[in-house]
């Protein structure tokens, strides 16, 4: 129940044209009724402002390989994979990746998951980022039926969707969202979206320091209308 509010809540996020790029479980809100919120936006951003886009994102443990080999040009799949730890991470509570820095938490995704193939990296733009993949110890997929005796091998099914190398083969969000281990609780007509991409220009504000002053002081008369001096 709990997967399946978190992305009922990032297809809407994602229909904004949003990413949040710092899903953790710290950031997810639950109350008495077991309602879960997506909380703390402080990282999104747009899918669009590729060039303000930075590694600095995402608590490491939960962060994707696109992140973790710098690639500035991510997309929404950062949250997928995510998503996919902290669904690992409600199963068998505990962190899937707790690396203890980049080079750990890379070696930990391909314990699991294996080294990618040539055409897994072809995501990666810098040949550096490709070049220092390939040049890793060659790993063999684990069994995530072994890893996870207790998980269903229909959620196994879905988690091995999210936890895709390459970002362009991960499930996306809408996926994940029809697959079997959700088909008691989907529900389309009860899964919004937003009407309207959002935009963060209110972060770069064009006006002058005397515009803003200007603007401080008449939404003080709003409160005041009559001021005595």
């Amino acid at each position: 129940y709990f997967l399946y509010q978190i992305l009922r809540g990032l297809k809407y996020i994602h229909s904004a044209n949003v990413l949040h790029r710092d899903l953790k479980p710290s950031n997810l809100l639950l109350n008495a009724n077991c309602d879960l919120k997506i909380a703390d936006f402080g990282l999104a951003r747009t899918t669009s402002e590729t060039d303000l886009m930075t590694e600095y994102v995402v608590t490491r443990w939960y962060r994707a390989p696109e992140l973790l080999l710098n690639s500035s040009e991510y997309t929404s799949a950062i949250d997928v994979w995510s998503v996919g730890c902290i669904f690992a991470e409600i199963m068998t509570r505990e962190p899937l990746f707790p690396g203890k820095d980049y080079v750990h938490q890379l070696k930990l995704i391909t314990e699991l998951i294996g080294s990618p193939d040539g055409t897994s990296l072809e995501f990666l733009r810098s040949e550096n980022a490709r070049k220092y993949v390939k040049e890793l110890p060659k790993l063999p997929r684990q069994s995530f039926a072994a890893r996870f005796p207790s998980m269903s091998s229909i959620a196994i099914d879905l988690l091995e969707k999210m936890l895709v190398f390459d970002p362009e083969k991960r499930i996306t969000v809408e996926e994940a969202l029809c697959h079997p281990f959700l088909s008691a609780l989907h529900d389309l007509n009860d899964e919004p979206v937003c009407s309207n991409h959002f935009s963060f220009d209110f972060e770069n504000p064009s006006s002058t320091e005397e515009e803003i002053k200007e603007l401080v002081w008449l939404e003080s008369v709003k409160f005041n209308p009559h001021p005595t001096n």
